[in-house]
């Protein structure tokens, strides 16, 4: 049977027992770093799998409703030890996702939940209204003297591993079927993308486990190669976000990666002094993904940060999403980010092309690795739409990518489709992409189709490499005009000093003709221009910069914008809000 990414574990302990593998910076609780070895690692999650046995069947869901920290990592681990489908969440009580732990929660039905002595009490509580799991189990508590009763179970590539529930930027979460085979597949890939050398690479993270990105990065990654990943709680890092930083200096040949946003506030917090006991010289990749990136972070950051060492070429702007397990594609990791202006009329109207008039900026995500990506054009009047009638002889788009998987970087980019310049959805095909949503037929046959995933981002490819331009859903149509939000959004931050920087969300709501803006921003807390003032500057921005009109602009308290568990604005969330008064 093919090998399955956990058995490398195994492998690691019995190599590498005394390597450290993965360490835990509790910045909240004691500050101490405490580190577990692959040998650790191993023993831990062979005892949690023999007490899963006794409890569960194979393929019965485990929630991981545990705090940020090693006990998580070895939950993750035991449940593919025990062939048993783990559903990494979090501990109730994470401020803002309260509704998203209980439907993720109760769409999974699992039969034993996993937790921590220091969050018991508050999964009991939780459990109080919510449907009871056969068992609750306490990681701490469970004894290393089961893992001498442990005997290995057979696992295939096709076997599920985990429910990744995604962050419901646009929609609710839904758990993605996530298999050992896409596994191994996208922590191979993002190996690759990051020219990682086993053993020797490390890692310095602060993403939630139970999210895409943090999964792959923080777990996934490290046991491919036998490397050292040192991590803590996004919380520490937003208390402090220097923090980040400090576990990247100094260390030789390390990766990274986070929001955009996080690149934004690290470089808006740190002080002079912060800065001047930093060396950075040893980081080697700072994936910059999850939400659309800013050109203007990138610089300000590596403007910030350039005197510590950092090269810059170090941010790697990159796009994925959890249905693809979570990378898709990236710049090369010794390429400096290219931004590319294009005309804002044409780019709305489905095409790319050099500014004649205003234009809109976009940053290049690269190319695929090990995976292929196809445009399809979202307009269906589009000459070049494979969906149009008139159109029979083009049934795919544009591709990225070799057939079978293949597509890394300096492979041939474009073995058939249409030409470049063409938006369009974003659809992505390899190894990694999952099978289905979890429980969910008809959303999973609109979603994944022949083989293909229909992302729902728009972007288009230029000059070989992929750009994002926006999410289907999101687009906002005025007078037949297409319009991207985060376009509306740049010129409403850059509207006023008064406006919190990447805390702004534009979408459309109903009006008699066409679809009407509405801008939701939050106010800085060290805004000095008055509300009248701000928006007026924020409507005069909006017209002169993209020919429209705001039909309201609310000003709302920081904070009140919601957001992804990613990170991402999540802009349907915000319009449903308005839509409800809860800005009034």
């Amino acid at each position: 049977m093919a090998e399955v990414l956990v058995a490398r574990v195994a492998r690691w302990a019995r190599e590498i027992p005394s390597a450290p593998a993965f360490t835990f910076v509790d910045y909240l609780g004691d500050g101490a770093r405490h580190t577990l070895t692959w040998g650790q690692v191993d023993l831990r999650a062979r005892a949690l799998a023999v007490r899963l046995r006794e409890l569960a069947r194979p393929g019965d869901r485990a929630a991981v409703l545990a705090p940020q920290g090693l006990d998580y990592v070895v939950a993750m681990v035991g449940c593919m030890y025990a062939k048993v489908i783990a559903v990494p969440l979090f501990a109730p009580g994470l401020p803002g996702h309260a509704d998203r732990l209980t439907r993720s929660y109760a769409d999974a039905s699992p039969a034993i939940v996993l937790t921590t002595s220091a969050a018991l009490d508050g999964v009991r509580a939780f459990l109080e209204d919510a449907p009871a799991p056969k068992e609750v189990v306490v990681l701490d508590a469970v004894s290393s003297l089961l893992a001498d009763e442990f005997e290995p179970v057979a696992l295939g590539r096709d076997d599920l591993a985990y429910l990744q529930y995604t962050s419901g930027s646009t929609r609710m979460p839904a758990g993605v079927e996530i298999t050992h085979g896409n596994i191994l597949a996208n922590a191979t890939q993002l190996w690759e993308a990051f020219d990682a050398q086993p053993r020797t690479s490390t890692a310095a993270l602060w993403l939630p486990l139970f999210h895409d990105m943090g999964m792959i990065a923080t777990i996934a990654l490290p046991i491919l190669g036998g490397n050292h990943v040192t991590f803590m709680d996004p919380v520490a890092f937003v208390m402090q976000p220097v923090r980040w930083l400090q576990l990247l200096s100094g260390v030789p040949d390390v990766y990274t990666g986070g929001p955009n946003f996080a690149f934004e506030y690290a470089a808006s917090r740190v002080t002079p002094d912060e800065l001047a006991a930093l060396d950075l010289s040893g980081v080697r990749v700072m994936l910059n993904g999850a939400e659309p990136v800013r050109p203007a972070t990138v610089r300000r950051f590596n403007e910030v940060f350039g005197p510590c060492g950092l090269r810059p070429s170090a941010v790697t702007p990159a796009y994925g999403l959890a249905e693809a397990t979570v990378f898709v594609s990236a710049m090369h990791r010794d390429l400096p980010m290219r931004v590319t202006a294009f005309d804002r009329e044409a780019l709305g109207e489905g095409r790319a092309v050099p500014p004649v008039g205003a234009e809109s900026v976009l940053v290049s995500h690269g190319k695929p690795t090990g995976q292929q990506v196809q445009i399809v054009p979202n307009n269906p009047n589009n000459p070049n739409n494979p969906n149009n009638p008139n159109n029979p002889n083009n049934p795919k788009g544009v591709v990225v990518g070799e057939e079978g998987g293949g597509g890394g970087q300096g492979e041939e980019p474009f073995p058939g489709g249409v030409p470049e310049g063409v938006v369009g959805e974003i659809r992505v095909r390899g190894d990694n992409v999952a099978r289905a949503y979890w429980r969910d037929p008809e959303r999973s046959s609109e979603v994944f189709v022949d083989g293909w995933l229909r992302t729902g981002d728009l972007g288009v490819i230029y000059d070989g490499e992929l750009y994002i331009t926006g999410r289907v859903k999101d687009l906002i149509i005025v007078d037949g005009r297409n319009h991207y939000p985060q376009d509306i959004e740049v010129t409403v931050q850059d509207a006023s000093d008064s406006i919190r920087r990447d805390h702004v969300a534009a979408f459309a709501v109903p009006g008699e003709e066409t679809e009407r803006l509405v801008v939701v921003a939050e106010r800085s807390r060290r805004a000095t221009a008055s509300v009248d003032e701000v928006v007026s500057a924020v409507r005069a921005a909006v017209a002169r910069n993209h020919d429209l009109s705001v039909y309201d602009v609310v000003l709302t308290e920081a904070g009140a914008v919601p957001r992804t568990s990613s990170g991402k604005i999540a802009r349907r969330a915000c319009q449903q809000a308005y839509l409800e008064g809860a800005f009034v």
